[in-house]
């Protein structure tokens, strides 16, 4: 393949205070040319791009602003978190106090009715009546889940 002279389009002038990689040019081998390409193939000769320097001064370089991006990247995104926690305390103090005044509310509505216990088991319920007809330690209930019996068709 040779180069056909497209990817003059694509040229990328050199950036001031910052690598060419880093700010996200891309070499071609053929073409001898650094464009602004996102692909990994050249668009002219179909080459692929370089995205790395190959001297071992220049990718120290690279690998230093990488990191420093990510460490401005972090510091950011741990800033919004940090804002996103005081709204959601404050959002969740307003509903705690919401929330309080309704359990206020319903305690005293709980404490009108009363539990009573179960004459078999002994649990508190505050409806026993219901509780002691399927209660599972009364007599009568036992007795007639014995003398049930089941059919079962072949």
């Amino acid at each position: 393949m040779t180069c056909k002279g497209i990817c003059v389009r694509y040229k990328a002038q050199k950036p001031v205070g910052t690598g060419r990689y880093a700010s996200g040019q891309r070499r071609c081998q053929i073409c001898e040319i650094f464009i602004k390409w996102e692909g990994l193939w050249c668009p002219c000769c179909g080459y692929r791009l370089r995205t790395k320097p190959r001297n071992l001064k220049y990718k120290a370089k690279l690998r230093a602003r990488v990191e420093a991006d990510s460490m401005e990247a972090a510091a950011a995104t741990e800033i919004e978190s940090e804002v996103q926690e005081v709204t959601v305390k404050a959002k969740s103090k307003s509903k705690a106090k919401t929330a309080k005044s309704k359990i206020a509310k319903s305690k005293t509505a709980t404490k009108t009715k009363e539990k009573t216990p179960c004459k078999h088991c002994e649990k508190l319920f505050v409806y026993p009546d219901k509780h002691e007809k399927n209660c599972k330690k009364n007599p009568e209930v036992v007795s007639s889940q014995k003398t049930e019996s089941i059919a079962i068709k072949a």
